[in-house]
């Protein structure tokens, strides 16, 4: 059957720990879903194969693994359970939607999948400086070389541990990630371009109140050393105000700028905050009957892979409810 023709139970877009989680339970309910997984190299992220933890290295912190587990490897394993129970997947990045009304489609390239319940796990993408060195430390070892987005993720390993680091950013996650770190490192220094941090009055205190805490004023990082040698060993900085150069040698950069929920596909569909985060009600149902999100695309406060898993889980159940009520006639309460 070509696929313009079958109509799924469930469309699932995205693959992260949220996507993978809410087709597992979709799945063992007998819903036969079809995950668009967003293919591989799509970016940090964005629909990509896996999500955001195939760019990170040790996980420490999600339960099952005593000895600590590798974000790809964790991500391998979700997907090969997932199969184990008949989902389908479609390896390639979701192209466009049409959620007019149900059944809605979902277009991949020149394909178009159709389904009576949508649920919507594409993640978010840190923000990144935008500089050449990113990448190629990024990926000749992940966070294990030096430059990370989430120091929950990375900042334990034994890279950063009794080593100076730095923070860049001046909000209150940038301030979180900072206090953090100094249960590892032996010192944070906290790089932002003006001369005040925007974080709230508490994480401000909280900072002047740790030892470990310095701060590089008035700077923007312009280059990252070394990532021919595939690890971190200094950041390159320029004053905003006069312009002067220097050098400040470190152990790691941990990015603190924010995320970019990838909701983009989603935007003309369903409700969105002023950050482009998904709104959501009753959990994980958005503004649009039979849409639901769950995730890092939803969640501006958590942003872990237990807390994107459990919503995953969240989302499938209200899903199967979604579609046995409609099977049934029933008035569907939304």
């Amino acid at each position: 059957m070509t696929p313009e023709l079958d109509i799924r139970n469930v469309i699932i877009l995205g693959s992260g720990p949220a996507g993978y989680t809410a087709a597992l339970y979709a799945s063992r309910a007998g819903l036969e879903p079809l995950i668009i997984d967003g293919g591989v190299g799509s970016g940090q992220g964005l629909q990509g194969q896996g999500g955001q933890l195939t760019i990170t290295t040790e996980v420490e912190n999600y339960p099952g693994f005593p000895d600590g587990i590798m974000g790809p490897e964790l991500m391998l394993r979700m997907r090969e359970q997932v199969a184990r129970f008949g989902a389908e997947f479609v390896e390639e990045l979701a192209t466009g939607l049409d959620l007019t009304v149900s059944p809605f489609t979902v277009a991949v390239g020149d394909d178009a999948y159709r389904c009576k319940a949508l649920i919507v796990a594409t993640g978010a993408s840190a923000r990144w400086l935008g500089l050449d060195a990113e990448r190629p430390v990024w990926e000749g070892g992940l966070g294990g070389a030096g430059v990370s987005a989430c120091a929950t993720c990375d900042g334990a390993l034994p890279v950063f541990r009794g080593k100076e680091v730095a923070v860049v950013g001046g909000g209150d996650t940038a301030a979180e990630e900072a206090l953090y770190l100094t249960h590892f490192a032996s010192k944070v220094i906290i790089v932002h371009r003006r001369d005040q941090l925007r974080a709230s009055a508490i994480m401000q205190r909280r900072l002047q109140e740790n030892p470990k805490i310095d701060y590089l004023w008035n700077k923007v990082i312009t280059a990252i050393d070394d990532p021919a040698e595939r690890k971190v060993t200094a950041i390159q900085l320029k004053d905003t105000l006069t312009g002067e150069t220097s050098r400040r040698p470190v152990a790691g950069v941990f990015m603190a700028i924010g995320h970019r929920p990838n909701s983009d596909l989603v935007r003309d569909w369903v409700e969105l905050d002023a950050a482009g985060y998904i709104r959501t009600h009753h959990d994980v149902r958005t503004t649009r009957r039979g849409v639901f999100a769950c995730g890092d695309v939803q969640d501006t406060e958590y942003r872990q892979a237990i807390s994107a898993a459990g919503s995953g889980c969240m989302a499938a159940i209200q899903a199967e409810r979604y579609l046995a009520a409609l099977e049934a006639g029933a008035e569907v309460d939304w």
